[in-house]
């Protein structure tokens, strides 16, 4: 099957322009246009390794940013993001453009998927055994995943982890990793040869860039992972890396607290929540130093029978 980085540029510009770029992320396929051109190199080189929709297969979402129409196509332009012809955000500056889309993408998912148990956590894997790791803004957890992707594990998201109703798998979409503000920096020092998009200034999480996710994580992407642990990550500068089991019925609640259509789903939330609490270890873990977390993760992962 053809990847996005054995499209001839023009052909991919086209597609982007035109029809629509179709790719497959984990276990969706998506539609992707816009007619800003600033953002297509860099489009090119997030989804590089993804593959391309195979002729005739179903697409689960349409997405499109676009410039707004009008003045304001001269006049500090914007841009406006559709799904199937809905426009669920306000338009945003045109420099904007790239991450609107990731947001878009991400917006779908929760919206759409109540076959999922959908929830606002970052996961990652090592030999199909998923580290889910729920928190809320400013805990540190994208730049946690983004290093822990660096150095062996594999990426599912850093955004939404995606759980069977039975809660026995995770299903990964190998997205581009969010970083925001300070973390943007660390990752490029901590993992040089990660590609980074430019800065983005002025959003509404701040300042924002996307790295690309690892191949091998691109290539695995529709194997699904079992949980194994949920650890609720906390940064605090100058803390030494400490892990520390978390009960049940805490557990339970941090992970409905995160679930985004726990409600939606009613009883079928409830059993699922209950049944991945019991499946997996719940730890609450604080670090200051990315090289010491790495050390804790991987003792994790050489613990597991």
């Amino acid at each position: 099957m053809n990847k996005v980085k054995d499209l001839e540029r023009p052909a991919f510009q086209a597609l982007l322009a035109g029809p629509g770029l179709r790719l497959v992320t984990g276990p969706f396929n998506c539609s992707l246009r816009t007619d800003v051109a600033d953002i297509a190199a860099e489009l090119a080189t997030l989804y590089g390794e993804h593959e391309l929709v195979p002729e005739g297969a179903m697409v689960d979402f349409y997405v499109q940013v676009t410039a707004t129409p009008g003045l304001r196509r001269w006049l500090r332009p914007q841009v406006q993001f559709f799904a199937d012809g809905v426009t669920p955000f306000t338009p945003l500056p045109s420099a904007q453009a790239l991450p609107m889309l990731e947001w878009g993408l991400n917006w779908c998912v929760t919206a759409y998927s109540h076959h999922l148990l959908v929830l606002h956590a970052a996961c990652v894997a090592r030999d199909d055994l998923a580290v889910i790791l729920p928190a809320p803004p400013g805990s540190g957890k994208s730049t946690l995943c983004a290093a822990l992707v660096n150095r062996g594990w594999r990426l599912l998201s850093d955004e939404l982890t995606l759980v069977d109703f039975n809660a026995g798998r995770v299903w990964g979409l190998a997205r581009p990793v969010n970083l925001k503000n300070a973390s943007i920096d660390v990752i490029k020092r901590f993992a040089p040869d990660a590609f980074l998009t430019r800065p983005v200034h002025d959003t509404a999480k701040g300042t924002v860039a996307l790295m690309a996710p690892p191949t091998a994580s691109v290539q695995a992407g529709s194997r699904p992972a079992r949980p194994c642990w949920m650890v609720l990550p906390k940064y605090e500068a100058g803390a030494a890396a400490t892990l520390e089991p978390m009960p049940r019925g805490q557990a339970f609640l941090q992970i409905a607290d995160n679930a985004m259509n726990y409600a939606v789903l009613g009883r079928q939330g409830f059993e699922t929540v209950g049944e991945l609490t019991a499946r997996c270890e719940h730890f609450s873990f604080r670090y200051g130093n990315l090289e010491e977390a790495m050390q804790v993760f991987d003792g994790l992962a050489r613990s597991h029978p």
